[in-house]
C-alpha cells in the first residue's frame, strides 16, 4: 500500500470533496482518510459481490464477523469479550443517539465534553433533553478533561448519563488508566452511566493503550462502548459500528430503543470488518506509521505559522489547531481564503479553533501548509 497515493475520488461523491467541488479550496475536514482500503478487504467485497444475492442477513447469524470483533478486542485490548455483549449499530452516531432513548427519560440531563464533534454536541438536543458540558483543558501540553467540571455536573440529579469520546474528538488524547478511575469513581458515585464513543481507538500514533471502558472493572455494568472499523480501515461508507454492553439489562433496553427505526448492519459492512480485522494487521501498522509522520510534519509546520499552535494528538488522524493568535472575527472564513477546507471550530464549541484532518497524502499536507503560510 502506497499511502502516498492521491486517489480521484470524484466517481464515488465523497462528501469530503462535493462541498468544495469547484473551487480550488483543498478539503481537510470531514473525518474519513485518502487511503485505499486494504486488500483483503477489497477482495472479501469482491467475493461477496459476486455472490450475487443481497438478502436479509441477521447480523447475529454472522459468526465470523463477530468473532472476528472477539478476537480484535482481545488481541488489540486484551480484553476478553463474551459474543452476546455485541450489538451492531449501523453508525456510532445512531447508537449513542439510540443511547440516550434507552438509558435517559424526559427532563433527563446529558453530559458531554467539550470541544466535541457536532454530532454528539447535538444529540441531547435531538432528543429532547438538556445537555452540561465539561471543558476540555489543556495540562502539561496535553489535552484531559476538567474533572472538577465533571464531578460538578454528575452531581446534578438530572444527570443520567455521559456521553465520552476516547480518544478525544477533535484534541486527540487517550484517557490513561488514572483519568478513566477518575471517571469511573465521579460517575458511579453519582450513579450516571457511561456512553464510550471510542471510533478512533485503533489511530494511536504514541506509546498510549487504548483502555474501553467497559472493560473497566467498575464501569463494566454501567457503560456502553462504541466501536467500528470505519476510521480505522476507510470504511465509514459501509455504515457498520458495534456497540459492546456486558450488562444484560443495559443491553436489552438499547437493542429495545433500536426496535423499527435502526435497521440491521449491510452485509458488506459486516464483510469488511470481518476482512479488517482478521487479515490487515500489516496495513494497519503501516497506516499507524504514516500517520505518525504526518503528524509530526503537520504539528511542525503549524507551530511555525504566526497566529497558530497545535499539540500533537496521541490518536486519530485529526489535528485540533488553535487559531485565537490570528485574531480574526472567523476563523473558517481566514482558513477557506487561504484556499483550505478545515472543520470549523465553532462547530465543536471553539470558534478560535479548526480540526485539519492529515490522513491524506503527504503532498497534501505541503500544499495545506504553503496555502496557509502565505
Amino acid at each position: 500500500m502506497n499511502f502516498s497515493d492521491k486517489p480521484d475520488r470524484t466517481a464515488s461523491k465523497a462528501y469530503k470533496w462535493e462541498k468544495y467541488k469547484g473551487t480550488e479550496i483543498l478539503p481537510m475536514w470531514i473525518a474519513d482518510t485518502e487511503f485505499r482500503c486494504a486488500e483483503p478487504i477489497l477482495q472479501a467485497l469482491h467475493d461477496r459481490v459476486e455472490d450475487g444475492l443481497f438478502g436479509y442477513t441477521l447480523p447475529a447469524h454472522d459468526t465470523e464477523a463477530i468473532e472476528a470483533v472477539v478476537g480484535w478486542c482481545e488481541k488489540q485490548y486484551d480484553w476478553k469479550i463474551d459474543p452476546s455483549w455485541i450489538v451492531w449499530t449501523p453508525g456510532v452516531v445512531p447508537a449513542f443517539n439510540v443511547a440516550i432513548q434507552a438509558y435517559c427519560q424526559e427532563g433527563d440531563t446529558i453530559i458531554v465534553q467539550t470541544p466535541n464533534y457536532p454530532p454528539l454536541l447535538a444529540a441531547p438536543g435531538i432528543n429532547g433533553l438538556n445537555r452540561t458540558c465539561v471543558p476540555t483543558v489543556e495540562v502539561d501540553g496535553r489535552w484531559t478533561l476538567d474533572f472538577v467540571a465533571l464531578e460538578t455536573a454528575a452531581a446534578d440529579p438530572k444527570a443520567t448519563l455521559f456521553i465520552m469520546c476516547n480518544p478525544m474528538n477533535p484534541a486527540g488524547s487517550v484517557l490513561t488508566q488514572g483519568e478513566l478511575d477518575q471517571i469511573a469513581s465521579i460517575c458511579r458515585k453519582h450513579d450516571v452511566l457511561i456512553c464510550s464513543d471510542e471510533i478512533h481507538c485503533d489511530l494511536i500514533l504514541d506509546e498510549s493503550k487504548h483502555l474501553p471502558a467497559s472493560a473497566h472493572q467498575d464501569l463494566s455494568q454501567h457503560s456502553a462502548t462504541l466501536m467500528a472499523a470505519s476510521k480505522t480501515f476507510n470504511v465509514a461508507g459501509l455504515g457498520t459500528s458495534f456497540a459492546i454492553i456486558p450488562n444484560t439489562k443495559l443491553r436489552a433496553a438499547f437493542n429495545k430503543a433500536t426496535r423499527g427505526i435502526v435497521p440491521w448492519v449491510t452485509v458488506t459492512g459486516l464483510t469488511a470488518t470481518n476482512a479488517a480485522f482478521r487479515h490487515c494487521d500489516d496495513w494497519h501498522k503501516d497506516e499507524l506509521s504514516y500517520l505518525k509522520a504526518n503528524r509530526d510534519f503537520l504539528v511542525t509546520e503549524i507551530n511555525k505559522i504566526p497566529g497558530l499552535k497545535a499539540i500533537a494528538p496521541a490518536a486519530t488522524f485529526l489535528l485540533w489547531v488553535d487559531a485565537s493568535g490570528l485574531e480574526v472575527a472567523d476563523t473558517q472564513k481566514w482558513c477557506e481564503e487561504k484556499g483550505i477546507g478545515p472543520s470549523p471550530g465553532r462547530d465543536f464549541g471553539a470558534k478560535n479553533f479548526f480540526r485539519l484532518n492529515f490522513g491524506c497524502s503527504r503532498d497534501y499536507l505541503v500544499e495545506a501548509i504553503a496555502k496557509l503560510s502565505s
